[in-house]
């Protein structure tokens, strides 16, 4: 196999890039600082890419990538990739999410403190001699028995949860995604809704993305909720705090200050709204990730996660598709070949077109997170239907999207004579095609199509004949082969009723050519000849 080509682009801690020159099948240019002209000039020749926050992945550099499969963001935001013409050209983006978990908590935690005791302006105060009247001047805020609202209770939010309730704090938590189970485990009261969270809150921390829907997540209405004297900390994205309403709630009193590491703009200007602040403020340049050992881990990080994907397929902490570590690649790594035939059978046999593709699940693989495998069989479609566009496992949906096919998934608890099922499906003008396959022993296979039972391989160059069930048919069609010089490698036959209809899979050891397949569709009861290479 050829050596996958890693570009560093941004520094990242020497353990990381030690660890990709340890193997075997990669090699890894460290090249920083370059200018926009120098990326275009050399990504082309390139599989990965490492970064962090310096270098800007645009639609224009993903463009030139011909050969990108993978960026790697040491950090958390990926800000500075365009993850729409990413997805577009097929190119996984991963992050690193839990590198700097630790070292953000503890600096929000910080904040929060700093604010609460006047740290910052104290200390301005204590170096221009004015300490007799900053003793006067700085009475802190206990935290102790205060009420925390956390919003966004992911790992940043529960670590700095833990520290809370350390000092005393009574902690309440918004986060879409939080179970009450899970609340219970953290020991925190869980919160329908921001507003519910912040009502009466004395702080706020705040622990999200920044999107469109928590774009000035804080704001006048809000803060106005909280106990006055309140705090409000931010060391997740500048634009989440409305910084004029967070101003204005400070000089009425009923915002006590706040501890901030982001801004809305960055960096932001020196006569920024709230620097003139005079008490409970502190304020840090975006050191969020900021330590000797988060600096540390994310490298690591970024290095295993772009070694593992290139090497073993593994793939974690994707924003772009449905993650695949190494225990999700072995509860359903066997089903994603299975997974692909479908989709390819579907692609040759189904109707062109189809109004939707929809991937079925029996059995025990249903309760399994089968977001991958419904991605391979949609892949593997259109990778076979459209075979003049560059489809991946990437960017699958995405074209689907554009040609308007619906994917759907479902769980189907009806039995059938198999332990496990997959259905692949299309559906055209009310009318559906389907073939399905599972696991035998450790034999993938493809068992039905279009309702008939068969039992054939999942790769390998097939014919598929479709004839009236009547004499005669079978001899005529391996006569034909036999005379073309095929070698029938194995056969399936199968029919809906007497003197219905009839379904040959034949697999052959060379594909048929086109006259042997025209040949054979002119004969006497053949419905349709259609020659299948997997």
């Amino acid at each position: 196999m050829a050596k996958q080509r890693i570009l560093v682009s941004d520094p990242i801690s020497d353990k990381g890039v030690d660890l990709l020159r340890n193997h075997p099948d990669l090699e890894v240019d460290v090249n920083t600082g370059l200018s926009p002209e120098e990326l275009l000039k050399i990504i082309p020749s390139y599989h990965g890419l490492i970064i962090r926050s310096q270098t800007k992945v645009t639609a224009k550099v993903l463009a030139a990538a011909t050969e990108l499969k993978a960026v790697g963001r040491a950090g958390v935001g990926v800000d500075n990739v365009d993850r729409d013409a990413a997805t577009n050209h097929g190119v996984i983006v991963m992050n690193t999410p839990t590198g700097n978990t630790i070292s953000t908590a503890e600096l929000a935690f910080t904040l929060m403190l700093s604010a609460a005791r006047n740290i910052g302006p104290a200390h301005s105060a204590v170096l221009k001699g004015d300490f007799p009247a900053a003793r006067k001047a700085y009475a802190g805020i206990e935290i102790n028995t205060k009420r925390l609202a956390v919003i966004g209770m992911g790992r940043i939010g529960a670590e700095f949860a833990k520290r809370a309730q350390a000092f005393g704090m009574a902690v309440v938590a918004y986060d879409p995604f939080l179970t009450q189970a899970r609340a219970d485990q953290l020991k925190v009261e869980l919160a329908e809704s921001p507003d519910a969270a912040l009502t009466g809150a004395d702080v706020v921390t705040l622990h999200v993305p920044l999107t469109d829907d928590t774009k000035h997540i804080i704001n006048a209405e809000r803060l106005a909720l909280m106990n006055k004297g309140a705090l409000v900390v931010n060391c997740a994205r500048g634009g989440l705090i409305d910084e004029p309403a967070l101003k204005a709630a400070i000089e009425s009193g009923h915002i006590a200050g706040c501890g901030l590491d982001v801004y809305e703009d960055e960096p932001p200007s020196a006569d920024h709204i709230l620097f003139d602040l005079p008490k409970h403020i502190t304020f840090t340049p975006h050191l969020g990730a900021s330590t000797n050992e988060a600096q540390e881990n994310v490298g690591i990080q970024v290095a295993e996660q772009l070694r593992d994907f290139f090497t073993t397929g593994e793939i974690r902490n994707a924003i772009n598709m449905p993650s695949l570590d190494a225990a999700a690649l072995g509860a359903i790594g066997g089903y994603l070949d299975l997974a692909s035939s479908l989709g390819k059978f579907l692609a040759k046999l189904g109707p062109v077109n189809p109004d939707s593709l929809r991937v079925s699940y029996h059995g025990d693989l249903g309760e399994k997170d089968t977001a991958l495998v419904s991605r391979t069989v949609l892949t593997g479609y259109l990778e076979t239907a459209r075979p003049d566009g560059q489809v991946n496992i990437v960017n699958s949906p995405a074209v689907a999207s554009e040609m308007g096919l619906e994917t759907i998934e479902s769980t189907i608890t009806a039995k059938t004579e198999y332990a496990e099922l997959i259905v692949a499906e299309l559906r055209k003008d009310g009318k559906k095609f389907r073939v399905a396959g599972t696991i035998i022993g450790k034999s993938p296979r493809i068992v039905e199509i279009d309702h008939l039972y068969v039992d054939t391989n999942i790769k390998g160059n097939f014919l598929i004949v479709r004839n009236d069930d009547r004499p005669g048919i079978v001899g005529l069609v391996g006569t034909a082969l036999g005379a073309g010089g095929l070698n029938i490698a194995n056969l399936s036959l199968a029919r809906n009723k007497s003197g219905g209809n009839a379904l040959n899979v034949i697999e052959l050891d060379t594909a048929p050519s086109a006259e042997i397949i025209a040949d054979l569709s002119a004969a006497p009861g053949i419905l349709s000849v259609t020659s299948v290479e997997i």
